[in-house]
């Protein structure tokens, strides 16, 4: 029976034993195309793959026509544009005819490929192994960053593409270096790129490079000087040796160590270099220029790239407001002392900047390259330290002497208010509440704000700093009071429209916003001190925010503030750091400076005010002449009704009978020509 059973199947049998244990079900897809198939599927292929190649290759031809880096080098030059189309600056370049590789030195180009593309004899334009070294240098290095881009690439995106920095700029950069590779020898492009290519100073090709740092053909160079070049086209406008020797030194010595790791150079070769010395041999420049000009113009080549041609450059500068600032700071009575004005939007684009009284005797830009202590204006910082600690506008602070402690600083006037409020304290400048707070909230915190707004200068870490005693340049103390006016921190000036940045850069760039409430205590107390305090000088019809300041003995007094959609400050002073005649103050000639200023700008005539509508409760600007004695620290203070010491905890007035006394023999008695109530707030210690 079992044996009929097992012969009724025996179809199934040997296809159960075939197929392993677990192997599942037989295949439903089709069997293999055949090799047949396979061949015309190939055949397509490379018919469209060669399609795609003519029509790159007709892409080339046209967009990047080989004449165009055969043809001589055009005279880089630059014009800088207004925002609204004026011409600034034009600035052509210091350049020289091209080089030829066979009339240099072996060590000139070496040093150039050793730094910049060591496998540039080998490759075909782009390398593969190159662009893979700069991603991982750049994944794991501590914010140091390494491009991968071939000398071929460079002089393709100098000659036949802007410098975005996207990914379709990058590939049709790739497909040009790949063409000129196939069209060129490698002579003719090294030749080439070293013509073009920026050294800094406004120097474009090596011949120029060589007469101008070292005033030597580049046929005569030696292995520190081609390094020291080579090492240049990192950043040239940062590495110019005319300005920064030791950094420019550095990099070369990374250029003959690269050298020694090529194989151009031995080691003991290496170590036999002299130090570079220079030997500037500079054309005198034709062109005319501004302070704005100045500033903005190396921002300008670096985001051109190291190698372009000539090219108009539009920058944030508006032409009205520029000349509007021009004419303050002209029609203002300065005497002798210098000025300098910033005014920029909330987002930190620069619209005028006014670096000196005038261009031709002084080219030294005050706004952005002087540092002076910025006096009661970065009691900001203080104020906003002591908002995020929890205080309040209404709080109360004494605004009485300060009688122990090692520093004890008086206010100008001599006059003390007992106890008041924040808000009352920041409108009369009293430099005894900010030392307070400063304080009570800790001096690491009011740096920790001046650092969050944006203050890059060293920062004393003593109480002496809420008066504002730290050096900080004008422009950083403009970028602090537009990021209130913004409402977010920090703000960074620019003088060039931004570039468009990748989703990583604004993240990693991403601005923080204030909490409601402290940008509506500090906007409180900066209105409170432009249109009732010391700044009132200032005060426009429009909401005003402003602050003044003072250094002691008058060596420089400034006003900053925003209104109608700008931020602006303003500041007089010597460049000997002498004291302003007068006694001048923040809230005298800065805060008419800026007001007249400002009613231009933002389309809003206001007439002056004069010095006797200023309320004398109210000055309380700093002669704060503070010495050290064995019976204590000895503090003196004038004002318009007399003398105020303090000694100590005690206090003496000394007030001043302004009626002249009556000559025994009759006569009238002499004129004294009415006194004026002081501006301002206080200055340093």
């Amino acid at each position: 029976m079992n044996e009929e059973m097992n012969e009724s199947h025996p179809v199934d049998a040997p296809a159960a034993s075939e197929r392993p244990f677990g192997a599942g079900p037989p295949s439903a897809f089709a069997r293999p195309t055949p090799w047949r198939r396979r061949v015309q599927i190939a055949g397509w292929v490379a018919a469209a793959g060669l399609a795609v190649l003519m029509i790159i290759i007709a892409w080339l031809a046209v967009t990047a026509p080989l004449s165009r880096s055969l043809k001589p080098i055009a005279p880089p030059a630059i014009s800088l544009m207004s925002a609204d189309g004026h011409l600034i600056a034009r600035r052509g370049a210091v350049i020289d005819k091209p080089v030829t590789v066979a009339e240099l030195p072996a060590h000139v180009p070496q040093a150039f490929m050793a730094i910049e593309d060591r496998r540039f004899q080998s490759h075909w334009g782009v390398d593969p192994r190159g662009i893979a070294r700069a991603m991982w240098h750049n994944i794991w290095s501590d914010g140091s960053s390494q491009g991968g881009s071939t000398i071929t690439q460079q002089l393709a995106k100098g000659v036949f593409l802007s410098s975005d920095r996207t990914f379709g700029r990058k590939a049709r950069e790739a497909l040009i270096a790949m063409w000129l590779e196939a069209w060129l020898t490698k002579d003719q492009i090294m030749e080439r790129y070293l013509s073009n290519v920026y050294f800094g100073d406004n120097v474009y090709g090596l011949r120029a490079a060589a007469l101008h740092y070292f005033n030597r053909s580049p046929d005569r160079l030696t292995i520190p000087q081609a390094a020291m070049l080579a090492g240049l086209l990192k950043a040239p406008s940062r590495l110019a040796p005319t300005s920064n020797l030791k950094g420019a030194r550095t990099r070369a010595a990374l250029v003959t160590q690269a050298m020694v790791d090529a194989g151009y150079i031995s080691q003991a070769e290496r170590n036999a270099l002299p130090p570079v010395r220079l030997n500037v041999h500079d054309d005198p420049d034709p062109t005319s220029g501004t302070y704005f000009a100045d500033w903005v113009l190396p921002q300008a080549r670096d985001r051109a790239g190291a190698v372009y041609g000539e090219q108009e450059v539009a920058t944030t500068l508006d032409w009205r407001i520029q000349r509007l600032a021009e004419a303050a700071i002209r029609r203002a009575p300065l005497g002798g002392a210098q000025a300098a004005l910033v005014a920029m939007k909330p987002d930190g684009s620069v619209v005028a900047m006014v670096g000196g009284k005038n261009y031709e005797k002084s080219s030294f830009n005050r706004a952005v390259q002087a540092k002076r202590q910025p006096g009661s204006t970065f009691k900001l910082f203080v104020y906003l330290a002591a908002f995020r600690a929890g205080m309040t506008p209404d709080d109360m602070i004494d605004d009485t002497p300060i009688t122990t402690g090692t520093y004890r600083p008086a206010n100008h006037s001599g006059k003390y208010r007992g106890r008041i409020t924040l808000r009352q304290a920041f409108a009369a400048s009293s430099n005894v509440a900010a030392v307070r707070l400063t304080q009570k909230v800790g001096v690491d915190n009011v740096i920790k704000v001046a650092r969050d707004l944006g203050v890059t200068a060293p920062l004393t870490e003593d109480l002496s700093l809420a008066l504002g005693t730290s050096e900080i340049p004008l422009v950083e103390l403009v970028e602090a009071y537009a990021s209130v006016a913004a409402g977010a921190y920090p703000v960074v000036a620019h003088g060039l429209p931004p570039e468009e940045q990748g989703w990583f850069e604004k993240l990693m760039q991403r601005q923080r916003k204030f909490s409601d409430d402290q940008l509506e205590m500090i906007r409180d107390l900066l209105s409170s001190a432009a249109n009732r305090g010391t700044g009132s000088a200032a005060a426009l019809r429009t909401s005003t925010f402003g602050k003044t300041g003072t250094t002691q003995d008058s060596r420089d007094a400034i006003f900053v503030g925003y209104a109608g959609g700008l931020v602006t400050a303003v500041w007089i002073g010597n460049d000997d750091n002498a004291p302003l005649p007068g006694g001048a103050a923040g809230g005298g000639v800065p805060a008419r400076i800026w007001r007249n200023f400002m009613s231009g700008a933002i389309n809003e005539p206001v007439e002056d005010t004069s010095d006797a509508e200023q309320d004398p409760d109210l000055v309380n600007a700093i002669a704060n002449i503070t010495v050290e004695t064995g019976i204590g620290n000895v503090g003196v203070g004038v004002d318009e009704g007399g003398m105020t010491v303090n000694i100590g905890g005690g206090q003496i007035r000394l007030p001043i009978d302004q009626r002249p006394p009556v000559p025994s023999d009759g006569a009238p008695p002499p004129r004294i020509a009415p006194t004026q109530p002081g501006e301002g707030e206080d200055g340093g210690p």
